[in-house]
């Protein structure tokens, strides 16, 4: 499989006050396409900054990202929020749902903020309540939908570009144990469709369910199942 994420050199610091924070340190890391990848480790040992920068939310001070071998690095925010919007899903614990959006409105806004024409995003719209077990919520607004409901719009929203990888953030943080396993084995489902799955938790029975697991501590790379360190 080709790569489609390549960290080289990566590093990112954070000032606070006098001190440097190091969330990321000399980060050697690639990802082929189709992978389903686990980034576990504690609390502050580099994971959400790691998604933050697969996900162009955050910038690295030094290295280089390539994103399909494209270095996504030097590209301007404008630019960087185009390969965001059409190229990588975001799910994420507490949903980031818009409140006052329906289920529909939520899923297609992807779509709305990319300028796809009105009868493309109510077509794939309608498909993708249908094969999310939505289509009787598609008015309801996040209020008014369970947990498993919220999450499940939530992957649907994700996945309405098409994207070539779709980046978790503890997914199931917020569910009961049964919704969560619904949860998962959509996202799963969508990695067997090609879709690259990466998905950060803290949970080790949810992070054994990647064929790849990634061990952080204090920003660096600790262990990689795939590359034994």
């Amino acid at each position: 499989m080709p790569a489609l994420i390549e960290l080289s050199g990566i590093e990112r610091i954070f000032y606070l006050g006098d001190s440097e924070v190091h969330a990321l340190r000399h980060l050697e890391l690639s990802i082929a396409a189709g992978e389903y990848v686990a980034v576990m480790g504690p609390s502050g040992s580099g994971k959400s900054t790691l998604l933050n920068l697969l996900g162009l939310l955050d910038h690295p001070n030094t290295g280089i990202y390539r994103l399909e071998g494209r270095d996504v690095t030097t590209l301007s925010p404008e630019e960087q929020a185009r390969v965001r919007s059409e190229r990588i899903g975001f799910v994420f614990q507490s949903f980031h749902l818009v409140p006052r959006l329906t289920a529909a409105e939520n899923i297609a806004l992807p779509m709305t903020l990319a300028g796809i024409e009105p009868a493309q995003r109510s077509k794939r719209v309608v498909q993708a309540l249908k094969d999310y077990g939505l289509a009787d919520r598609a008015s309801h607004r996040p209020d008014q939908l369970s947990g498993g409901q919220r999450q499940r719009v939530a992957i649907a929203r994700a996945t309405i570009m098409q994207p070539a990888m779709i980046l978790a953030d503890e997914p199931t943080g917020n569910l009961d144990r049964a919704t969560g396993e619904e949860v998962m084995r959509l996202l799963e489902e969508l990695n067997q469709r090609g879709v690259t799955l990466i998905v950060v938790t803290h949970d080790i029975t949810l992070g054994a369910r990647a064929r790849r697991q990634l061990l952080m501590e204090d920003g660096e790379l600790r262990h990689d199942s795939k590359v034994k360190i």
